[in-house]
């Protein structure tokens, strides 16, 4: 006699969305015969090796990832695109099913997992869930894990700065993730990229723009913080060129939020009906990475606006100034 269906078997197709592995059917009394048998007649079907759905009809999102995960075996999580999907980091569908597994296994070691990336990490944190939810890392962790597949800081940075500008984690959550892994590509800016988040963004930007786009390329000095009262209203300029015709405003992305950043935009454009100022607005890239094409940029407009001196390329191999 075979055993009968219980609770517990319901309560995981319910959680697994239908999805069950191989060793799952066994604990619950369904032998090899009867697995095999629903199978053949169709009512359950394959879709990775040793893992079923056992239903017809669509294959949904969530049972897919499910099966991906199952397929991975113990200690896999979602991780990288696929994590983001789930935890609301992007609203786009990752091509490939990404899933983190402990570094000493080798879940595909024999039978490729068809659409479906495997990555090992010797420190894997599950992100804490109730059982019907799809096993992932910390959102901290899919974070810098998405860092780490980035080609550029500016690509990277973005990841931060939604993260941060979503409220799904903390800049202190960061910063801790960051401080356990040994091998993080950009650290130092990313490290200072956080140092921002808690400083309110405005005074570190400032000090790398004066600095790393200013100093380093022979502009001309601005005026920090410049009063300006435009059409009856006093405006606050983060750099402001009095006699160029030029403003440059320093954003921290995480901390401006789309409606935020309308607003400034329909502030500038008053601004320059008004008062004829010619205004870029940086993000940290282009005060870090991009530091050498922003100042191009500066330069270029200073001269139009009768600046007579000429900048010089810094120290960094390439320099836009220097072109």
């Amino acid at each position: 006699m075979q055993k009968p269906i219980n609770r517990d078997w319901l309560w995981l197709m319910d959680e697994q969305h239908g999805v069950v592995e191989r060793s799952q059917v066994r604990q619950n009394g369904i032998t090899r015969g009867s697995l095999e048998h629903r199978l053949e007649s169709g009512k359950w079907r394959r879709l990775h090796w040793g893992v079923y759905a056992t239903f017809t009809g669509e294959v949904t999102r969530q049972a897919k990832l499910w099966a991906a995960v199952r397929r991975a075996g113990s200690g896999a999580v979602l991780s990288h695109e696929t994590a983001a999907e789930v935890q609301g980091l992007t609203d786009r569908r990752s091509s490939k099913v990404h899933i983190s597994v402990p570094s000493d296994r080798r879940p595909a070691q024999h039978r490729p997992v068809k659409g479906v990336v495997i990555h090992r990490s010797g420190c894997i944190r599950p992100q804490r869930l109730p059982p019907w939810e799809l096993p992932r890392t910390r959102i901290e962790d899919t974070v810098l894990d998405l860092v780490s597949t980035c080609a550029s800081f500016d690509e990277a940075y973005s990841w931060i700065s939604r993260a941060l500008s979503r409220r799904l984690v903390a800049a202190e959550m960061l910063r801790d993730a960051l401080a356990c892994r040994k091998r993080v590509r950009w650290r130092g800016w990313l490290t200072e990229a956080l140092a921002d988040a808690d400083e309110g963004i405005h005074f570190p930007l400032e000090r790398r723009y004066a600095r790393d786009v200013e100093r380093a390329h022979g502009l001309p000095e601005a005026q920090r913080q410049a009063r300006r009262t435009v059409g009856g209203k006093t405006h606050y300029k983060d750099n402001l060129y009095a006699g160029y015709g030029l403003c440059v405003e320093l954003d921290g992305i995480a901390y401006h939020p789309p409606e935020q950043t309308h607003r400034d935009k329909h502030r500038d454009n008053i601004t320059l009906f008004a008062d004829d100022v010619r205004t870029y607005r940086f993000t940290l890239v282009d005060v870090t990475e991009r530091a050498c094409d922003s100042a191009a940029m500066v330069a270029a407009s200073l001269r139009r606006g009768g600046w007579q001196g000429r900048p010089h390329p810094c120290q960094r191999p390439g320099c836009a100034i220097g072109r």
